[in-house]
């Protein structure tokens, strides 16, 4: 047994780190997470806002999660008057390395998973990994509420970090500049709206953004179509599919979704790209924020 318990050590040696989570997959379940938590190069990022502030009693955190709420961390900065932007490549690379998170790491993202708007935090996140080029990256579907549902181990505190070099290679293909949409309206790309219909069709704005109305010829995908805040789960891949046609969307179809600030648009960014495997996809970080600040630009 002793012979047998060495050998086993020195096979486990010999293994990549990434192979514990190598059944990890863009959206991994409470099970997953409780029986993979321990695994050597698992990082678990809990992104919720205000725990501090829950009646969740002496437990309140993941065990073995470090901690980086989505609004205060600083995942994401104004830049040139423009909010909600991903920040300058060395510095978000610094927060993440700060939560000891390096290039062997399989990052596993919680948020809260009230609805689609807060679950955005987590695919915001998501995409904002992806596009340093570290792809060994899940969220938890259903965030906090699937993991408490299943028994998930709590504990008192975060785990304290020791900070790590985190390596990064931008990939620019996910993310779409001003310019990027104008060449889309000129060549005939599809743009995907990703907020409320209210929204696309100019019957409210964001405070952020100028003035009501949505990029001409826009297609409208809500983001809350792509999560169940009733049973605290992300769109299946057929459904996903389903969604895309029902905007004239093919599969592999080269298409730019945006929002306001690039929330919302991770929402659809993570569904069509991640979930429903549409490499082409590509998320305006700007949005409408950006879009309608110049009087110039046209509004639908």
């Amino acid at each position: 047994m002793r012979l047998s318990a060495l050998i086993t050590a020195a096979v486990l040696a010999l293994v990549p780190a990434s192979s514990f989570a190598a059944d990890a997959s863009p959206l991994v379940t409470a099970e997953w997470l409780k029986a993979h938590a321990g695994d050597p190069n698992v990082v678990i990022v809990d992104i919720r806002d205000k725990v501090a502030e829950t009646d969740l009693g002496a437990l309140p955190y993941l065990a073995n999660a470090v901690v980086a709420p989505y609004a205060s961390a600083g995942w994401r900065t104004e830049i040139d008057g423009v909010p909600g932007q991903i920040p300058p490549v060395e510095q978000i690379a610094g927060l993440i390395g700060g939560l000891g998170i390096d290039g062997d790491d399989h990052v596993v993202i919680v948020p809260w998973g009230t609805d689609s708007s807060e679950f955005g935090g987590a695919t915001r996140v998501y995409w904002t990994f992806k596009y340093l080029g570290h792809d060994d990256v899940s969220i938890l579907d259903g965030g906090w509420r699937q993991y408490d549902a299943q028994g998930g181990e709590r504990s008192a505190a975060p785990v304290t970090p020791v900070a790590a070099q985190f390596p990064y290679e931008v990939q620019p293909a996910l993310r779409a500049t001003t310019a990027d949409v104008e060449a889309a309206l000129a060549s005939g790309t599809k743009l995907i709206d990703g907020r409320p219909a209210e929204q696309y069709l100019g019957q409210s704005k964001s405070p952020v953004v100028r003035i009501e109305g949505t990029i001409p010829g826009a297609q409208n995908l809500p983001h809350s179509k792509f999560y169940s805040a009733d049973f605290a789960s992300f769109a299946q891949p057929e459904t996903v599919l389903a969604l895309a046609q029902s905007v004239g969307l093919g599969a592999d179809e080269e298409n730019i979704v945006f929002c306001n600030t690039g929330h919302w648009a991770s929402i659809a960014w993570f569904a069509l790209h991640e979930v429903g495997g549409n490499q082409n996809t590509a998320m305006y970080d700007g949005s409408m924020a950006e879009w309608a600040a110049d009087p110039a630009r046209p509004i639908q």
